[in-house]
């Protein structure tokens, strides 16, 4: 099986672009969305959005959090004051803040499960991919106290 994986922390408004949300923070995203910059009616995409964003391969799901909180806990209260203000600009109720994980499993740009030689006698069953499984711990808990983030979690099969 083949994994490809990503995540990222998210700010979004209909109305509040991630310029703005950029230079009140003090901190440059690693990618922006501008509504409507696809299509105009109905928008597409529906709210500006600001990311911070971990892609680097070999990581597990919670060491990609890890990097992209490593980046932005000491900011997490002003940021959470910024998402707060910016729950009330949007019109999809979502929270503007998200720390999301993407998982697209059998991705051709995925990464391939390890197979090491047996140690000790004992062989890795196949299935028991090396980025399979990860955890939350306090700092992580903390953080989206500190945001008001919503953690999503999305996995796919490639198709």
């Amino acid at each position: 099986m083949r994994v490809y994986q990503y995540v990222y922390f998210a700010l979004q408004s209909t109305r509040v672009p991630a310029t703005e949300i950029s230079a009140r923070l003090g901190i440059e995203a690693d990618e922006r969305k501008v509504r409507g910059s696809r299509r105009a009616r109905p928008p597409r995409p529906v709210a500006h959005t600001w990311r911070i964003v971990c892609r680097r391969p070999g990581l597990t799901v919670d060491e990609q959090i890890a990097e992209v909180l490593d980046r932005l806990f000491e900011h997490a209260e002003r940021i959470g004051a910024l998402a707060l203000e910016l729950d009330g600009t949007g019109d999809d109720g979502w929270p503007a803040a998200t720390l999301q994980v993407v998982r697209v499993f059998e991705h051709p740009d995925g990464e391939e499960e390890e197979r090491p030689a047996p140690v000790g006698g004992l062989e890795k069953l196949p299935g028991q991919h090396q980025l399979l499984g990860w955890h939350l711990d306090g700092r992580v808990l903390e953080f989206l106290r500190l945001t008001h983030a919503l953690l999503d979690i999305d996995e796919y099969a490639y198709d």
